[in-house]
């Protein structure tokens, strides 16, 4: 593998692989540490002659072990088997998850916090126009625009199925 072919791994598997490891350490900035880890060790695997046929697969697999070493060594899992092993649905989970939090990512400032004090917070309406020192009504039209937005970056022609956040 060149190093071009792993930047293109790197840029299309880095966010995924991120929502996978979020979903095993529950953290954000851990994650993140633990899919870079991960992927240094493919490079160093390669770099020094090893050969990897599902580049997909072997992060996947590295990246949960990674997380689980990290569990282990904190102390914070009892039992691995509530961990599942790395599958097409973690797979593909991650790459939905990733897909969301990047068009989450692409709303307006204003709009997105309304959004995220709304699902991710669980603030209402009226919690938000206080905080916010904006009308319901101002809350409920970015509200709709998220929505609107969201559909539409997350659409591939059709609507989306699944919002976990919503």
């Amino acid at each position: 593998m060149t190093s071009k072919e792993f930047e293109i791994f790197f840029r299309r598997m880095y966010l995924p692989l991120g929502m996978y490891a979020l979903r095993i350490v529950d953290d954000a900035d851990v994650s993140e540490d633990l899919v870079q880890d991960a992927f240094m060790k493919a490079w160093l695997y390669i770099e020094n002659g090893g050969e990897i046929d599902n580049f997909s697969s072997f992060m996947y697999r590295s990246v949960r072990n990674i997380c689980l070493s990290y569990l282990r060594d904190r102390r914070e899992m009892l039992d691995e088997s509530n961990i599942p092993e790395v599958g097409d649905e973690e797979i593909d989970t991650s790459f939905r998850d990733a897909r969301i939090w990047k068009a989450i990512d692409g709303l307006p400032e204003k709009c997105r916090e309304v959004f995220l004090m709304s699902k991710r917070d669980g603030l209402t309406n009226e919690e938000i126009a206080e905080e916010l020192d904006i009308s319901i009504k101002t809350v409920k039209n970015q509200m709709t625009k998220a929505f609107s937005r969201l559909r539409e970056a997350l659409s591939d022609g059709h609507k989306p199925f699944f919002l976990p956040f919503l």
